[in-house]
């Protein structure tokens, strides 16, 4: 009899775990987010003048970023949590229908701190890459290198095994690779503390400052 009852124990524990993880990966979870992106207006045909920032919450709080790059017209889509894979399936909602110059893609965090290999992550990438081209084929797609941080910092080599791959993608694919990883170093090759909030996840305003002195090279 005990035995059966710690066999079912262990049964509704296996359930729980295999729902729990298929919610994790569930993009609806970002379903009333990414329905808030809908009620951004913008005049497409401006397309010369329109820059799309989206991926997961290292865009999302960069709240004042359109004041870094005056003169055009910022959207910012950034949905904090996303994977790759969630980019890919609200592609349309958070790139495509604003119609823009150039993107700016910042995923890659999350899926790594998942534990999702190298080779799965470019694997998403390149079916994103390859549909927004599909739509948008003169859009200058821009990534972003996952970021280093002191709350993954032990997750440092599947960081700079994922950065590795991503850059030879962009070269050999005409798209364009932007190098934060090593602005946010120290002397040291460690994460400077100075940069990020509380958590040891997230950018402050230094944090911010150094990345738009990386991205900004990207702007004509």
């Amino acid at each position: 009899m005990k035995s059966k009852i710690i066999i079912r124990i262990g049964l509704i524990f296996s359930i729980f775990f295999i729902v729990l993880f298929a919610n994790a990966q569930d993009p609806l979870r970002f379903k009333n987010e990414i329905n808030q992106f809908g009620q951004i207006e913008v005049n497409t045909s401006d397309r010369d003048n329109i820059v799309v920032f989206t991926g997961s919450s290292s865009v999302r709080m960069w709240k004042d970023v359109q004041s870094y790059f005056p003169g055009i017209i910022v959207i910012n889509t950034g949905f904090g949590g996303s994977h790759m894979s969630d980019l890919l399936y609200f592609s349309e909602e958070t790139i495509l229908r604003f119609n823009p110059k150039k993107v700016f893609i910042y995923e890659g965090d999350n899926d790594i701190a998942s534990e999702k290999s190298s080779e799965e992550i470019l694997k998403t990438t390149k079916q994103l890459v390859n549909k927004i081209i599909s739509k948008l084929p003169d859009l200058e797609i821009i990534l972003i290198s996952p970021k280093p941080s002191l709350a993954r910092w032990k997750l440092k080599n599947e960081y700079v095994e994922l950065n590795k791959k991503l850059e030879a993608y962009c070269k050999e694919s005409n798209l364009e690779f932007a190098n934060v990883w090593d602005i946010m170093l120290n002397d040291s090759n460690t994460p400077i503390k100075e940069i990020f909030i509380e958590d040891g996840l997230h950018m402050n305003k230094k944090g911010y400052d150094l990345w738009f002195n990386v991205l900004k090279d990207y702007f004509d």
